[in-house]
């Protein structure tokens, strides 16, 4: 009875509500992100896209959803059963958990912490694991190599993407995604222009990161069947898709925060400050999105030695350099 009277119960609704009115437009966000996609695609290939359920085919997501609810799940007799079902829902939660530290506009972020880039590199560090455990569950030798392959890719792309991440702290000098931002309304010329390779790098690590083309090797139909999740039906194959997509909305978030300044408007221009931030934030957001799938629509996927070649012997090496140039610049200048 002590422990509920101690509880600031007015603050724990206020806290819920936050998560709500985060979680529920952003489950939104990623249904109508394959809508997008399908569209997108259909427009640059002269084709039509979906355009039967609904108005503009608007309820094709819905529809989509009603279909793999009601699907049956089928479990494989000689999977681990617990790990094979715990798995997709490791992916779907992870993607969603990274959103507590993003703060959307000047006023509104859920968890205001001093650390919350290590959060995010923890959080999408973790985000191998779902994988992993997927393809060991299944019991099954496409899965499992699929599943080998994407440890492999995330663990080379995530090195990048670090020192990537660091270029811009360097400058910053904190770890708190709010002050990053507020860093970039006093950012000069020069500095924007030196992270701009880093903001590429950074985009091309996390198109390997959330496993799209052209780096979508582990669901590599011509010679894994689908890779990590080819024993999945229903609603796991379901949340397999929904983490793939949550997980690019969040990527888009981190590179708007990093790199893109926030919710601050385009290029800190001040008459544009009569927009909310948040505005800006979710049209930066639905930018990256943008690229995610021009890329995918454009590129062809690359072989797995030329994937590991890129990470290794050339984003690697090329951060490692910029971390060095950055320092030397921020030292010279202060």
């Amino acid at each position: 009875m002590e422990i509920l009277a101690s509880i600031n119960w007015l603050k724990l609704f206020e806290i819920v509500v936050k998560i709500l009115s985060l979680v529920i437009p952003l489950l939104l966000c990623v249904a109508y992100l394959t809508y997008a996609e399908r569209k997108i695609i259909a427009s640059m290939q002269l084709r039509i896209g979906p355009n039967v359920v609904g108005p503009l085919g608007l309820l094709q997501p819905i529809a989509d959803a009603v279909k793999l609810i009601f699907k049956e799940t089928i479990i494989p007799e000689r999977s681990n059963k617990f790990l094979f079902m715990l798995a997709p829902v490791i992916t779907f939660i992870l993607a969603m958990i990274g959103w507590a530290v993003i703060p959307i506009s000047e006023h509104f972020v859920i968890a205001d912490i001093n650390v919350g880039v290590l959060y995010l590199l923890a959080i999408s560090s973790l985000g191998v694991y779902g994988v992993v455990i997927a393809g060991w569950a299944s019991n099954s030798k496409y899965a499992f190599l699929g599943a080998i392959r994407s440890a492999a890719q995330m663990v080379s792309y995530e090195v990048a993407i670090g020192f990537s991440i660091i270029c811009v702290l360097i400058y910053s000098g904190s770890l708190n995604l709010r002050e990053i931002v507020e860093s970039h309304k006093h950012m000069p010329l020069y500095m924007e222009l030196l992270l701009l390779p880093m903001f590429v790098v950074f985009f091309i690590s996390i198109l390997a990161e959330t496993n799209r083309h052209p780096f979508d090797l582990p669901e590599a139909e011509a010679e894994l069947v689908a890779g990590y999740n080819v024993e999945y039906s229903s609603m796991g194959f379901a949340l397999f898709f929904l983490g793939e997509y949550a997980n690019m909305i969040l990527m888009s978030g981190i590179a708007t925060i990093l790199f893109l300044g926030g919710w601050l408007p385009p290029f800190n221009l001040q008459f544009l400050n009569f927009m909310p931030g948040f505005f800006w934030f979710a049209l930066k957001v639905a930018f990256c999105l943008f690229v995610f799938i021009w890329v995918r629509a454009a590129l062809p996927r690359y072989r797995y030695d030329q994937l590991m070649r890129l990470g290794w012997k050339v984003l690697l090496p090329l951060t490692l350099l910029w971390v060095v140039i950055i320092s030397s610049v921020v030292v010279f200048v202060k």
